[in-house]
């Protein structure tokens, strides 16, 4: 049977357990924030017309692509710091065996 440390990171390796799941579902500020974007762009989106919509839709999914692959590499990043603390603190060789209680000469 595996342990709960190790089942979670199996989890996680296969694709099910989403980092940011617990995100912001309970935080009233971003729900105002989310709010008032999705309404802006719904209006938007009803009001223009022609030329001026298709740039306002392109803007949209642009900004839409852009901030999903920023929020990716952000998390890319935070993961491999993550890493390589625990690299530091529990791998590498000379973490092990210095004892840092002794006193230094």
């Amino acid at each position: 049977m595996r342990s709960k440390k190790h089942k979670d990171a199996h989890v996680f390796y296969y694709g099910n357990i989403d980092p940011q799941d617990s995100g912001f579902e309970d935080n009233e500020s971003v729900q105002r924030e989310l709010r008032t974007i999705s309404e802006n762009e719904d209006w938007l989106t009803e009001h223009l017309t022609g030329e001026e919509k298709k740039r306002f839709l392109d803007f949209a999914d642009a900004w839409s692509a852009y901030n999903g692959d920023a929020t990716l590499d952000g998390f890319i990043t935070g993961f491999r710091l993550g890493a390589r603390f625990v690299m530091d603190t529990f791998i590498l060789p000379e973490a092990s065996t210095q004892n840092y209680l002794q006193d230094k000469e």
